[in-house]
């Protein structure tokens, strides 16, 4: 969708409508994020997906890149479980606030670390679909994302030209044949990367 100001009206589903009149967006990334998206073609297969996304019939992963070791939880998936708030004063920001936050759930792994850069390549899987819902949960347990602007401190955020998080897999069923699809984009993080 397009955002507000003139600088701001490219856009990917701009440039999809150009080719599929019908297309609409079922979900969105952060404008810094990589990898796939899913857009559906008419309003019904769009309400049907939207239903699928909210209804956690979707399977997402996202690989990632972030600051430090987090071999120490082995290869078995962890979860963090904190709740998130718009942090009105800092919009767009969110924040963790365990009193008014909305449930928020992030399952995740390590896959590698890298001594020299002292770096971790994660995968992720959002259980829920908050904004900004890994880049906050990975900071709040001390692994920012390389790349971050908005919560890496700044030598973290320097530490990369672009935001480290792509997503890398989306699974669910045709809106109308039911028929299992999945799609893997892999992440073009380069080689120094673990």
């Amino acid at each position: 969708m397009p955002g507000r100001g003139a600088d701001k009206q490219d856009c990917l589903s701009l440039r999809v409508q150009a080719q599929f009149a019908d297309a609409l967006v079922v979900h969105r990334l952060d404008m810094a994020t990589s990898g796939l998206l899913l857009m559906a073609r008419g309003a019904d297969s769009q309400k049907r997906l939207n239903a699928a996304f909210s209804e956690r019939r979707v399977d997402k992963r996202y690989s990632a890149i972030v600051s430090g070791d987090c071999r120490a939880s082995g290869a078995d998936w962890q979860t963090i479980d904190l709740p998130i708030l718009v942090d009105w004063p800092n919009r767009p920001l969110r924040k963790i606030d365990a009193q008014q936050g909305k449930p928020s759930q992030t399952r995740w792994r390590c896959l590698g670390y890298d001594a020299v850069r002292h770096c971790s390549r994660l995968e992720l899987d959002p259980l829920t679909g908050r904004s900004h819902q890994l880049r906050l949960h990975l900071q709040a347990i001390g692994h920012p994302i390389l790349g971050d602007p908005w919560y890496a401190p700044a030598d973290i955020a320097s530490a990369s030209p672009r935001l480290m998080l792509h997503a890398s897999q989306l699974a669910l069923a045709h809106p109308h044949s039911d028929q299992p699809l999945a799609f893997h984009c892999p992440d073009h993080f380069g080689p120094d990367c673990p």
